[in-house]
C-alpha cells in the first residue's frame, strides 16, 4: 500500500484548512511547511512594496528557510502540496520545500487556494523544480478538497 503526504503552507489558515480535509480524506499524513521566522500581518501586506511577500517573490531565487523537515521522505509515494497563490505562482517557501528533496518518481499533486487566480501559472513552476516527478494535474480547493483528493490519489 502507498504511503501518502499532504504538505502544505498556509499563511492565514485557509490552506490549512484545505490540507488537513485533504488529509483526513485520503488518509496521509500532514506537514506543515513552516516557515523558520514566521509571516506577520505586515510581511503579508502585498500592495506594499517593501513587505516580506513582495520581496521575496520579487526575487525568483529566494529560498525562505523551513522550520523543520519530513521525517522519512523516502516512504512516501504521493505527495499532495499545497499553497495559497501569491503573484500567480507557488510562494517562494514552497519551491524551498521542493528542492529540499528528492521527488523522483513520486506522484506529486499540487493544490491551491486563492481569491482569484488559477494554479497554472504554480503548476508550470513546480514542474520545473522537480522535473522527475509524476505531476499530476492540480486544482484550486477553496471548496469541494476531499472529493476532488480522493479522485486525484485513485484515478
Amino acid at each position: 500500500m502507498s504511503k501518502t503526504l499532504v504538505a502544505y503552507f498556509s499563511a492565514s489558515g485557509v490552506t490549512a484548512r484545505a490540507a488537513k480535509e485533504i488529509a483526513d480524506a485520503v488518509g496521509a499524513d500532514l506537514y506543515e511547511i513552516a516557515p523558520a521566522q514566521l509571516y506577520t500581518a505586515e510581511d503579508l501586506d502585498w500592495t506594499d512594496k517593501k513587505s516580506r511577500s513582495t520581496v521575496e517573490m520579487n526575487d525568483p531565487g529566494c529560498r525562505p528557510e523551513i522550520a523543520g523537515t519530513v521525517g522519512d521522505m523516502d516512504r512516501y509515494d504521493t505527495v499532495f502540496v499545497g499553497f495559497p497563490v501569491w503573484w500567480y505562482v507557488e510562494p517562494r517557501i514552497v519551491d524551498t520545500f521542493l528542492e529540499s528533496y528528492d521527488f523522483t518518481g513520486k506522484t506529486m499533486i499540487p493544490f491551491a487556494t486563492s481569491g482569484g487566480s488559477g494554479i497554472g501559472g504554480a503548476q508550470k513552476s513546480m514542474k520545473e523544480h522537480c522535473p522527475g516527478a509524476v505531476w499530476k494535474e492540480g486544482r484550486l480547493v477553496n471548496s469541494g478538497a476531499a472529493a476532488w483528493a480522493k479522485q486525484a490519489v485513485e484515478g
